[in-house]
């Protein structure tokens, strides 16, 4: 829904190398209005495959694939890479930085990017900031793989939970987030409004041989 009134936004999204199906919404439009057969693929546990995956590889291959943390409030980034560490132990996160500083600060982070050249970069800045941010800077690391992922680092760090499998696994992890954090309610309303819009242009739109769908 906010790429829809920021078009900015949506270019991003749809420049992106990879765009996974993550919100519940997005999944039961694909099931059971396009008949899609698709199944819900959370960032996080992409994010953590990847992390798990890159660990494996440095041990299999000796070869140390970097990997930095930059998000979360203080200390954050830093605890939930010291936790990875100790998961796979084959892992080499290079650097942690939180995502609240100076713009001091933030010259100096763009400056350890470009020296360090990390493999793997996770950006948890939240949506669309972390979406604009990567787009903004990638020329600092031109060969490397910039990964959006929200809040993984809070859920990592150990400062908040993620919602029960049952929750998840029936599309409505939206609800303990809710419940977790009643402020967000108001963001919460776009689900409502994106049902609603996804099934007008579901009546209204034709297909690629004008019929209608």
């Amino acid at each position: 829904m906010q790429a829809e009134r920021n078009r900015s936004l949506a270019s991003l999204i749809q420049k992106a190398e990879l765009v996974i199906p993550d919100g519940a919404g997005i999944i039961l439009y694909l099931q059971f209005v396009l008949g899609e057969q698709v199944k819900r693929c959370p960032g996080i546990e992409l994010a953590e495959e990847l992390l798990q995956g890159l660990g494996e590889e440095t041990l299999n291959e000796k070869r140390h694939i970097q990997v930095f943390f930059y998000g979360g409030a203080s200390g954050v980034a830093a605890t939930a890479a010291e936790i990875w560490q100790q998961r796979v132990p084959g892992l080499h996160i290079v650097g942690t930085q939180c995502g609240y500083h100076s713009c001091e600060e933030e010259a100096q982070l763009k400056q350890t990017l470009a020296e360090l050249q990390p493999q793997v970069i996770f950006v948890g800045l939240g949506a669309p900031r972390q979406e604009f941010w990567i787009a903004k800077n990638r020329y600092l690391c031109p060969n490397s793989i910039w990964v959006g992922v929200g809040g993984s680092f809070d859920i990592w760090s150990g400062k908040k939970n993620r919602a029960p499998a049952w929750l998840a696994n029936n599309n409505m992890e939206w609800l303990y987030r809710l419940y977790q954090e009643p402020s967000r309610w108001q963001r919460m309303l776009a689900l409502p409004e994106f049902v609603i819009k996804a099934l007008i242009y579901r009546l209204t739109a034709k297909d690629i041989h004008g019929v209608e769908c």
